[in-house]
């Protein structure tokens, strides 16, 4: 009688396992983010045809937008409402996106003298969105985030690649922004690959980074039924406003 109990209540806790398991796995699932570009697709087609000659010449000078000036580019620039961060993780089943609309910061551009650029963002970690408010609480509980004692993730550059003299309204300029970042309290140096236009008055930027989990203390969200790569992307999506 005693092993049949036993035996029973062995099954049990199999069962409650596996019934956790598949909620765990069930409330981790769901990518419920696209990634959105500020820089619309016909500018970025533009820049990958740059180096086509050929295409080049039969866009001819319909394909080419207005001059832009150092006068209009160089100075003081605010981070606008329009942007987002993304951090996208990808796990045994999918990529999940997770996105920030709070953003906030300066730029200061001089392409006169690259070294005297600087730059600025701060995000509100407790605006992170995947579109399921229950996976969200956990990411931020402090088994992760821990966002009520670390509320804002930020990056400052400190150095920007060359820029050119001379732009074309809406055509991609493309830029490395190496800098700190800051998640958790915990710095790292980072490379965002990105890209920059001139548009209808404001400075568009796209540029992304991986780091990992690691890099700032964090555990890997792994379980038992899924797993997660280290490596995480973060994607800057950013309008500026003279």
């Amino acid at each position: 009688m005693k092993k049949k109990t036993w035996a029973l209540a062995g099954a049990g806790v199999v069962v409650v396992g596996a019934v956790a398991a598949f909620l765990l796995l069930n409330n981790s699932l769901g990518n419920n983010v696209e990634i959105e570009s500020v820089i619309p697709a016909q500018s970025q087609n533009a820049g990958n045809n740059a180096g086509n000659t050929e295409a080049a010449a039969a866009n001819g000078a319909e394909a080419a937008g207005a001059a832009v000036t150092a006068e209009q580019l160089n100075g003081a620039w605010n981070i606008a409402e329009a942007s987002k961060v993304y951090w996208s993780v990808t796990t045994s089943q999918e990529t999940v996106n997770f996105v920030n609309e709070e953003v906030s910061g300066s730029w200061n551009v001089n392409l006169d003298d690259p070294a005297a650029m600087t730059g600025e963002g701060v995000v509100e970690m407790s605006a992170l969105d995947s579109g399921n408010a229950q996976r969200d609480e956990h990411v931020k509980d402090a088994d992760y985030l821990s966002v009520a004692e670390f509320p804002q993730s930020t990056f400052t550059a400190t150095s920007f690649s060359e820029l050119p003299a001379e732009w074309t309204e809406g055509t991609v300029v493309p830029v490395q922004l190496q800098g700190i970042l800051t998640v958790r309290g915990v710095e790292k140096e980072v490379t965002f690959d990105s890209q920059v236009v001139y548009s209808g008055g404001q400075l568009l930027l796209s540029g992304t980074t991986t780091v990992t989990f690691d890099d700032f203390g964090l555990t890997n969200p792994h379980n038992v039924v899924m797993d997660t790569e280290n490596e995480f992307e973060v994607r800057l999506e950013l309008a500026l406003d003279k």
